[in-house]
Formats: structure tokens, sequence, C-alpha cells
């Protein structure tokens, strides 16, 4: 455990550069976002209300009261979580393959620890989890921050209030990213856990067959996704329907856990006796 500890600290700190930049990109953008997205609006309210002298209760029926909804379905807010997304899918494969680049090769260092080999794939895949929620609980943090900007630069009686809570409800998009329960949460990353598995598992294909191996790994990708789905496809084409929708949960999750430990199983064969140093 000591010794999976210390690769997670090491794999971390060694992404630590492209976190920062992500959370702090995500921060500042969507504060300029609160504060464009506020500003037209007001400046909106001063040309309709006060140049054309438009009633304000005719303003307000007609254009409605600002909402932080106006901003979190903006570019603004949406562009940067895109960008953390992409970054992370990035480095699930940078994370592996930069080990190998350079005259002395990291790769070798790490197999060479006096531990198992297996640690390293676990370490880089508990990297990827902790990166992925530290910018989630990032943006939950600078949510209640940006509607704070947003009270203080949109008078009250042209704005409607909205908690954290209440903005995940009204934003479908986030419910992925930012589960509204502990089982939604286990239940999605749990599944994100299984694709960065798998991921790693044809990457290690690649890195132990070389071409053969790019055959290999995206054989080996199709093959889960294909299990992984096959209660579904069975559910609807063949069964007509026959499983509740909570026993169709509980065959999805024992089957994404076959998956995994398939992943796990073979990344496991191929460090230890396909990977040599």
């Amino acid at each position: 455990m000591n010794n999976y500890l210390k690769l997670v600290n090491l794999e971390f700190n060694r992404v630590s550069k492209l976190f920062a930049v992500l959370l702090s990109l995500t921060f500042i953008v969507q504060i300029i976002g609160v504060i464009v997205e506020s500003k037209s609006y007001l400046n909106m309210v001063n040309d309709k209300i006060f140049q054309e002298l438009m009633p304000k209760a005719q303003f307000l029926e007609s254009y409605g009261l600002m909402s932080f909804l106006q901003i979190v379905r903006s570019a603004w807010f949406l562009g940067p979580i895109a960008i953390c997304i992409a970054g992370v899918g990035f480095y699930i494969f940078l994370i592996w393959y930069r080990d190998w680049l350079g005259k002395n090769t990291f790769i070798y260092r790490l197999l060479m620890l006096p531990t198992t080999r297996l640690n390293v794939f676990y370490a880089k895949a508990t990297t990827i989890l902790i990166m992925t929620l530290g910018l989630v609980a990032s943006q939950l943090i600078l949510l209640p921050v940006q509607t704070f900007v947003m009270k203080i630069m949109v008078p009250e009686e042209f704005r409607r209030d909205m908690g954290v809570s209440e903005i995940l409800t009204n934003m479908p998009e986030l419910s992925i990213i930012i589960p509204g329960s502990i089982v939604e949460l286990l239940l999605y990353y749990g599944a994100g856990l299984l694709v960065v598995s798998v991921i790693f598992t044809a990457i290690l294909m690649e890195r132990s067959f070389k071409w053969k191996g790019i055959f290999a790994g995206l054989m080996y990708i199709t093959i889960a996704v294909i299990l992984f789905i096959s209660p579904l496809l069975l559910q609807e084409f063949v069964l007509n329907g026959f499983f509740y929708p909570v026993e169709l949960l509980v065959i999805e999750i024992i089957t994404g856990l076959i998956v995994l430990a398939a992943s796990i199983w073979m990344s496991r064969f191929l460090l230890t006796k396909k990977i040599t140093v």
C-alpha cells in the first residue's frame, strides 16, 4: 500500500501543472463569462428602459429576469468544462506514452521499482480519477463565487437568484459530471474508471506488440464495449423488455465488473510478461 501511495503521489506531481492550468483556465474564463453576460443584460436594461422608455413591467414580461442559467448555458461556462474533459481525455494516453519518450525512458524506472508492476497501473488510474474529481469539486466551489459576482453586478429587481442545487437540476448537461446523488456518483465515475481501464489495457497491448498491438488494442476495446452493452441489446431486441430497470442495472454493474476484472488481469499479464526492462 505504501508503494502504491508513493506512485500515486509521483504521478499526481507529474500532472500537477496541467491540473493547475485547467483550474486557472476554468476560473478565469467563467468569471469573465459572468461579467460579460451580466453586463450584456444590463446594457439591454439600459437600452430598453432608460433610452427607449419601455416600462419595467413590460421589459420583465418580454425579456424576463436574469438568472445564472443564462451564464451556465453560454460558451463562457461550458467551453472551459469541455476543455477540461478534453484535457483529461488526452492525459489518459499521455500518462502512459510520455513514460516511453526520451533517451532515458521513465517507464523502465517505474517497472524496476520494488513493488508489483500492477501498482503502476493502479496509480495511473487513480491519478486520472483524482484529477477528474478535483476538477469537478473545484467547479462546485466556483459556482457560489460566480453567483455572488452576478448578484453584485445585477440589481435584485432584475435577477432571479438560484442555489447550486437548482442550477444543477435545471442543467441536465452538468448532471453527468456533477451527479445529484451518491448512487449516481458511483455509477458515473465507476463507468468512467471502467473506460479508463479498458483504454489502459489497449495502450499496453500496443506497447507490447507494436503494430500488431494496435489491432489487438482496438479489438479489445470493441469486445469490451460489445460485452458491456450486450445486456441492453438483449433486453431491447431479444428479451422484449423482460428485465425490470433495476434488474437491468444490476446486470450492467456485474457486466462492468467483469470487464474491469478482465482489463486488470490482462494489464497485469502484459506488464509482467510482455513489457520487459
